[in-house]
C-alpha cells in the first residue's frame, strides 16, 4: 500500500498514476484502516489535479468510498463489530470533511456526466452524510448552489443515477429544515411523483419506496412544505395511489410497504400535531379531491393486509378529526353488506370483538374518537341509539350504542375499557347528552326490573373485575359527573356508592390498585366540586367532613395525584393516538388525560375549603349563573329579534318584487288604456266624418266601392304630374341652352385653328346624337302633354257625372239603369286612368335616365370645351412668340441692307418675291461670317 501510494505522488505518468489508484481500490474493501490511513490525502489530490481523466477520478472516488462506507460483505461483518466498524466509517468521514473545500470538490464532480465519475461521487456523498449528516449538510448548505446541483440528479436520464440520487437527497434532508425548504422550492414534489407515477405507483418497485421516505422528510415537521405540497395541487395526485380492485388477494410485500408509506405520507399532511389551520385546509381538499372517499373504499374492501387495513383505519381517523364536512361524509359511508350497515357500526363490532388483532381494535377505537371530536352531531347520533325511543324493537339492525353497551358489559376487559371510552368520547364537553344518558335503561336479567346504565357502571366497578374493566368505567363515570350537576345527584343518590369509594380510598393496596384508588379519589372530588347540594345528606360539608375521618384530607390528595404520576399517564397524554406496546398497558385515555389536569387542582383546593369559603362560593356561582342565564335570555332574545329581522327583511324583500310586478301590470294596463281611448277617439272622429257624408250626400254615395276621396286623390295627382312635367320642360330647355352654347363655342374654334377641327371632329358627332337624342325626348313630351290634356278632358267628364249623381239617386227603376251604366263607364275610366298614371311614372323614370345620361354627356362636352380653350390660349401664345421673332428679323435685315449700301453693294427692293426671303437670309448669314 505504501509503494502505490508513492507511485500515486511521485509517478510522471497518468498511465502509472491510474494504475496505481486502481490497486488501492482493489485493497481498498480488505485492507480498509491501511488504505485509508496512507492513501486519503493522495487520493484526494489526484480528485484535485487529474480532472480531465475520468477513468482516475472513477478509481480515486471508488477507493474512498470502499474506505468511508460501512457497507461491508458479510464475512467482514461477522469478524468486525458492529461499532468497530461505524466509528471507522465515522473517524474517515470526519478527517475528509476536516477540509470542506473537500466537499465542494465532490460537488463539481457530481455535476460532471460521465457516468465513471458522477455515480461513484454520488455513493460516496451519500456515504459521508451517512456518518456525519449534520456536518456535511452545513458544508452543502453554505456552498454556492450546493443544493441544487444535487437536485439535477433527478432528472438524470440514467435510472442507476437517478435512483441512487433519490437516495443521497434522503440523507441530505434529514432533520435539516433549511435544505427540506430549498430541495421543496427546487421543484422537488413534482420531479418525485413523476416518478412514483412511471414506476407504477404503489405497483413499484423499491425506487417508489425511495421516492415516498424523501416525501416524508421533505414534509413532516416543516409546514412551509406543507402549505407548498397544499397550495401546489399535489394533494390531488395521491388520490391514484390508493385505487385497488375487487381481487386484492396475493399482494407483494413492496406493494404493502409502498401503499404503507403512502397512506403514512397522508398521516403526515393531516397530523394532530401540525397548525389546525393547516390540518384543516388539507382535510377539506382530501376531500374535494376524492381522496377521503377512496381511503374509504380500501377500508370496506374485501382481502386487503390486516397491518394496510390498520394504516388506513388510522389514516381515516385523522383525516375526519375535527372536520365536520369530512366527519358528516364518513357517517354516511355504508358497508357493502346485505342489508348495508353504517361503516361506524362494522368498525365498532371488529373494536369489542377479542378475536380481532389488538392493533385493528386500536385504530377502530382512534377512528370512533375522531369520528367524535368537536362533532356534537355525531355525539347525538351515537347517543340517540341508546335511548329507549330510537331503540328498534325489531332487533334487525344493531346500532352503534348497543355494541357500545354489549362491549362495555362483556367477560372481555378490552372490550370494556374500548367501550368505556368510546362512550365517554360520546359526552365530551356536551353537558345536554349527559343529562339524556341519565334515561337509558338496561334490562340485566328476566324477572327483574331494569336498572340504568350509571347504575349498572357501579355495579360493576363494586363487583372487584380486573383493573383495565375498572379503569374504564372509573374514566367514563368521571368524564360522565364532571360539569354535569344532574348526573352528579343521580350517582349519590344511590348509597352504596359514596361508601364504596371511600373505602376503595382508605384502603392500603398494591401498585396496581393505587391507580384504581387515584380514579376513585378523582371521582369523589367531582361529586364533591359539581355538586349542587340538592341531597341533604350528600352535601358539600358531609362529604368533606367524610372524607376528614375516614380518609384523612393529606390522604385523599396523595391518592388523587397517583395518577398523574403514573407513567402509563405520561405516556397517553402526549399525542391522541392510542399505541400501547401490549393490552395490559391499555390504562389511559389521551382526552382523559386533559381532564385530570383541569381538575385535579380545583378538587384539591375544593377539599381543603371552609364551609363558608363554600358558602361565598356558591352565592358567587349562583350570581354567576344568573347572570349567566340572563346573558344567555337576552342571547335567546336576540336571536329570536334576529330571526324576526330576517323574516322581517325576506317579506320585504318579495313584497318589494310583488310590488315592482305590479307596477310593471299597471305601467302596461295605462300605455293598453291609453291605445284604447286613442282608438275609441279615431273611431269617434270617423263616425262624425260619416254622419256629416250621410247628412250632404244623402243615404249612400257609393259606385261600387269607389267614394269621391278617390276622385280627389286622382286630382291631386293629375296636379303632381303637371308640376314634374313642367319642371321637366324647364331642365330639358336650360341642356339645350348649354348645348348651344357648347356648339358655337365649338364653332368659333374650329375657325382659329383647322388642327383642332381634325382632333374634335369625334366631339361634334357626339353632339349631334345628343341633340337627336333630345328632339326624341321633345317628341316624347309632347305625346305626355297631349295625353295629359286628354286625362284632363276625362277627369272634367268625371267631375260632370258625379255632379248629375246626386238627383239620380233618388228616382226610380229607369234612373236605376242609367246609374248602373254610368258606375261602369266610371269604373272602366278610372282603371284606364290608373294604367295612364302607371304609363307616366315609367316614361317619368325613362326621363329621368335620359336626364342624367344627357348631364353626364353636358359635363363629357364642358371637360372638352376647356381642354379646347386651354390649346386655343396656348396657340395664341406661340402666334404671338412667332410674330415678336419676325419684328426681330426684319429689323435685323434692315439694318445689314443698310450696311451693304455703305460697302457699295446692289440690294434688292423690300417687294421682292417671298420666294427668294430665304435665300437672301442664307447670303445674309455668309455676310455675317465674312465679316
Amino acid at each position: 500500500i505504501q509503494k502505490l501510494c508513492d507511485r500515486v505522488a511521485s509517478s510522471t505518468l497518468l498511465d502509472d498514476r491510474r494504475d496505481a489508484v486502481r490497486a488501492l481500490k482493489s485493497l481498498s474493501k480488505k485492507y480498509r484502516l491501511e488504505v485509508g490511513i496512507q492513501a486519503m490525502e493522495h487520493l484526494i489530490r489526484v480528485l484535485q489535479t487529474d480532472r480531465s481523466d475520468s477513468e482516475i477520478i472513477g478509481y480515486a472516488l471508488d477507493t474512498l468510498y470502499n474506505v468511508i462506507s460501512n457497507d461491508l460483505e458479510e464475512e467482514e461483518q461477522e469478524e468486525n463489530s458492529a461499532k468497530q466498524v461505524d466509528d471507522l466509517g465515522s473517524q474517515f468521514t470526519e478527517i475528509f470533511i476536516k477540509q470542506p473545500e473537500n466537499v465542494t470538490l465532490l460537488l463539481t464532480l457530481v455535476e460532471e456526466f460521465d457516468f465513471h465519475v458522477r455515480w461513484p461521487g454520488v455513493k460516496l456523498l451519500t456515504s459521508l452524510l451517512k456518518q456525519q449528516g449534520p456536518q456535511v449538510q452545513q458544508i452543502i448548505l453554505v456552498s454556492p448552489m450546493g443544493v441544487s446541483r444535487l437536485m439535477d440528479l433527478l432528472a438524470d436520464s440514467r435510472e442507476v443515477i437517478r435512483n441512487d440520487g433519490v437516495l443521497l437527497l434522503q440523507q441530505l434532508t434529514k432533520s435539516n429544515a433549511a435544505i427540506q425548504k430549498i430541495v421543496a422550492f427546487e421543484n422537488a414534489f413534482e420531479r418525485l411523483l413523476d416518478i412514483i407515477t412511471e414506476e407504477g405507483n404503489s405497483d413499484g418497485g423499491i425506487v417508489v419506496e425511495d421516492c415516498l421516505l424523501l416525501l416524508q422528510n421533505l414534509l413532516k415537521n416543516n409546514n412551509s412544505n406543507q402549505n407548498f405540497f397544499k397550495e401546489g395541487s399535489y394533494i390531488q395526485r395521491m388520490k391514484p395511489w390508493f385505487e385497488v380492485g375487487d381481487d386484492n388477494c396475493g399482494w407483494s410485500a413492496q406493494k404493502v410497504t409502498n401503499l404503507h408509506l403512502m397512506l403514512q405520507l397522508v398521516r403526515v399532511l393531516v397530523s394532530p400535531t401540525n397548525p389546525p389551520g393547516a390540518t384543516s385546509s388539507c382535510q377539506k381538499a382530501m376531500f374535494h379531491c376524492g381522496l377521503l372517499q377512496q381511503l374509504c373504499t380500501i377500508l370496506m374492501a374485501t382481502g386487503v393486509p390486516a397491518d394496510i387495513l390498520t394504516e388506513t383505519i388510522n389514516t381515516v381517523s385523522e383525516v375526519i378529526r375535527g372536520c365536520q364536512i369530512n366527519q358528516d361524509y364518513f357517517a354516511s359511508v355504508n358497508a357493502p353488506s346485505n342489508p348495508p350497515r353504517p361503516a361506524i357500526v362494522v368498525l365498532l363490532m371488529s373494536m369489542v370483538n377479542e378475536r380481532q388483532p389488538f392493533v385493528l381494535r386500536c385504530a377502530v377505537l382512534y377512528c370512533f374518537q375522531c369520528f367524535l371530536y368537536k362533532n356534537q352531531k355525531g355525539q347525538g347520533e351515537i347517543v340517540s341509539t341508546l335511548l329507549p325511543s330510537t331503540i328498534d324493537a325489531t332487533g334487525n339492525s344493531v346500532s352503534a350504542g348497543q355494541l357500545l353497551c354489549g362491549g362495555l358489559f362483556s367477560t372481555d376487559s378490552l372490550s370494556n375499557w374500548c367501550a368505556a371510552v368510546a362512550l365517554a368520547h360520546a359526552l365530551q364537553e356536551n353537558a345536554t347528552l349527559k343529562e339524556q344518558l341519565l334515561r337509558v335503561q338496561l334490562a340485566t336479567s328476566i324477572g327483574n326490573p331494569p336498572v340504568s346504565l350509571l347504575q349498572q357502571c357501579t355495579n360493576i366497578l363494586s363487583q372487584g373485575s380486573k383493573v383495565q374493566t375498572r379503569v374504564g368505567l372509573l374514566m367514563l363515570l368521571c368524564t360522565w359527573l364532571s360539569n354535569c350537576s344532574i348526573a352528579v345527584t343521580h350517582f349519590l343518590h344511590n348509597p352504596a356508592n359514596v361508601p364504596f369509594l371511600t373505602g376503595q380510598i382508605a384502603e392500603n393496596l398494591g401498585e396496581e390498585e393505587q391507580l384504581v384508588q387515584g380514579l376513585c379519589a378523582l371521582l369523589l372530588g367531582i361529586s364533591i366540586y359539581y355538586n349542587d347540594n340538592s341531597l341533604e345528606n350528600y352535601r358539600k360539608e358531609k362529604l368533606k367532613q367524610l372524607i376528614e375521618k375516614r380518609i384523612g384530607r393529606e390522604n385523599f390528595i396523595e391518592k388523587l395525584g397517583f395518577i398523574s404520576k403514573h407513567e402509563l399517564y405520561s405516556r397517553a397524554a402526549q399525542k391522541p393516538q392510542p399505541s400501547f406496546s401490549s393490552p395490559e398497558h391499555m390504562m389511559f385515555d389521551h382526552e382523559f388525560t386533559k381532564l385530570v389536569k383541569e381538575l385535579e387542582g380545583v378538587i384539591s383546593k375544593a377539599i381543603y375549603k371552609s364551609s363558608e369559603e363554600d358558602k361565598k362560593e356558591e352565592e358567587v356561582k349562583k350570581t354567576l349563573e344568573q347572570h349567566d342565564n340572563i346573558v344567555t335570555h337576552y342571547k335567546k332574545v336576540i336571536r329570536e329579534q334576529d330571526q324576526e329581522l330576517e323574516e322581517l327583511k325576506q317579506r320585504v324583500n318579495t313584497l318589494t318584487s310583488q310590488n315592482e310586478q305590479l307596477q310593471a301590470t299597471v305601467t302596461q294596463q295605462v300605455s293598453q288604456i291609453q291605445q284604447h281611448k286613442d282608438q275609441y277617439n279615431l273611431l269617434k272622429v270617423q263616425l262624425g266624418k260619416d254622419m256629416q257624408h250621410h247628412n250632404s250626400h244623402g243615404d249612400t254615395f257609393q259606385m261600387n266601392g269607389i267614394q269621391t276621396e278617390e276622385v280627389s286623390k286622382l286630382k291631386e295627382e293629375l296636379e303632381e304630374w303637371k308640376n314634374k312635367h313642367e319642371l321637366l320642360q324647364g331642365q330639358l330647355k336650360e341642356k339645350e341652352s348649354v348645348i348651344e352654347k357648347l356648339n358655337s363655342s365649338q364653332l368659333e374654334m374650329g375657325t382659329t385653328e383647322q388642327s383642332s377641327q381634325t382632333s374634335k371632329f369625334g366631339g361634334l358627332e357626339h353632339n349631334n346624337e345628343l341633340q337627336k337624342e333630345l328632339e326624341m325626348l321633345k317628341s316624347q313630351i309632347q305625346l305626355q302633354s297631349a295625353e295629359i290634356s286628354k286625362l284632363q278632358m276625362e277627369n272634367q267628364k268625371l267631375q260632370v257625372m258625379s255632379a248629375a249623381a246626386d238627383p239620380v239617386s233618388g228616382e226610380s227603376g229607369a234612373a236605376a239603369a242609367t246609374s248602373s251604366e254610368l258606375e261602369a263607364r266610371l269604373e272602366q275610366e278610372i282603371k284606364e286612368l290608373k294604367s295612364e298614371v302607371k304609363a307616366l311614372s315609367e316614361e317619368k323614370e325613362s326621363l329621368k335616365q335620359h336626364l342624367d345620361s344627357s348631364s353626364s354627356t353636358v359635363a363629357i362636352l364642358q371637360d372638352e370645351k376647356s381642354k379646347l380653350q386651354r390649346e386655343v390660349a396656348e396657340s395664341k401664345k406661340e402666334q404671338d412668340d412667332l410674330l415678336v421673332l419676325l419684328a426681330d428679323q426684319d429689323q435685323k435685315i434692315s439694318a445689314l441692307k443698310i450696311k451693304l449700301k455703305d460697302l457699295g453693294v446692289p440690294v434688292e427692293d423690300e417687294d421682292d418675291t417671298e420666294s427668294g426671303d430665304q435665300g437672301d437670309e442664307d447670303e445674309d448669314g455668309d455676310e455675317e461670317e465674312q465679316d
